[in-house]
């Protein structure tokens, strides 16, 4: 999957602050994401996040 920096992804799953959608910071083994909803940071491995994206925005547009 092609994820790069300042992408918006859509998750299944809502972030416990009803958010779904998480702009990405990092890229590699590691994901981080940050919470466009409250502003949390979290690392989450590839794998894992992976599974869990439903969307991704790049510059607005879904890809």
């Amino acid at each position: 999957m092609d994820i790069q920096v300042g992408d918006i992804l859509e998750m299944k799953k809502k972030h416990p602050c009803g958010a779904q959608t998480f702009l990405c910071l990092r890229t590699g083994a590691d994901f981080k994401l940050k919470c466009t909803g409250c502003g949390h940071e979290v690392m989450v491995p590839r794998s894992k996040s992976e599974k869990n994206i439903k969307k991704v925005f790049r510059n607005g547009e879904a890809v």
